[in-house]
């Protein structure tokens, strides 16, 4: 894909989206909104609906669930589609349990997840040192933040975080085969208590165990 097709099909995606982006927010308010977000924000919680969209911007996929993230370092993802699949960091281990399958992965957490989203949101006070950051701009009531790694792994290209007033509402990854997912979240209710049991995960019994060693 040359520069240009992808600056094409960046602005067919704001286009989808919605209204175009109005210019740039100052820097520091930009600064400010992750600040919060990575340093105040202790823990998170919000129900979400989640569609990955092809490089012509077609839906490939669509599901919704429920996510915690409690810093540093655990999260939960619970998708409730068809295809139900639970995703949970104790801070050690990540499990991954695909409810059809009927099969958990363990894998060493800080291995398998290396500089990914999930990184980033569920830790985060680093951002500064690991991403580039750029201030896209506001559309709507929605004001866009850019992170690109810096030294990518090859999981994705770009993570683009859409704030309303102080709050995440929307998250958007730009992988290495130019497929976007969009989260949009909902219900989100920030620094209240989880319970430690959110993030503890046993396998039900009679699903295989698979010990990823990688």
């Amino acid at each position: 894909m040359t520069a240009i097709d992808q600056a094409m099909r960046w602005m067919l995606l704001w286009l989808v989206m919605g209204a175009g982006l109005s210019p740039a927010c100052a820097g520091a308010d930009g600064y400010e909104r992750l600040d919060r977000f990575f340093e105040k924000v202790t823990t998170f919680k919000a129900s979400f609906i989640q569609v990955v969209l092809d490089e012509n911007l077609l839906v490939l996929e669509e599901t919704s669930g429920l996510l915690w993230i409690a810093r540093p370092g655990r999260f939960r993802w619970d998708y409730e589609s068809v295809d139900a699949q639970t995703i949970v960091a104790d801070g050690q281990v990540l499990w991954v349990y695909d409810v059809q399958l009927e099969q958990v992965t363990r894998r060493d957490q800080e291995s398998a997840i290396g500089q990914t989203p999930a990184v980033l949101l569920s830790g985060g006070q680093q951002y500064r040192k690991d991403y580039n950051v750029t201030i896209l701009g506001r559309q709507g009531a929605v004001n866009w933040i850019s992170l690109v790694p810096k030294l990518s792994d090859g999981s994705f290209a770009e993570i683009q975080l859409g704030f309303e007033d102080e709050t995440l509402r929307l998250i958007q990854l730009l992988d290495e085969l130019n497929q976007i997912t969009r989260v949009t979240l909902a219900n989100v209710v920030e620094n209240e208590p989880i319970p430690d049991s959110v993030f503890q995960f046993a396998p039900p019994i009679g699903v295989d165990v698979i010990f990823d060693v990688e």
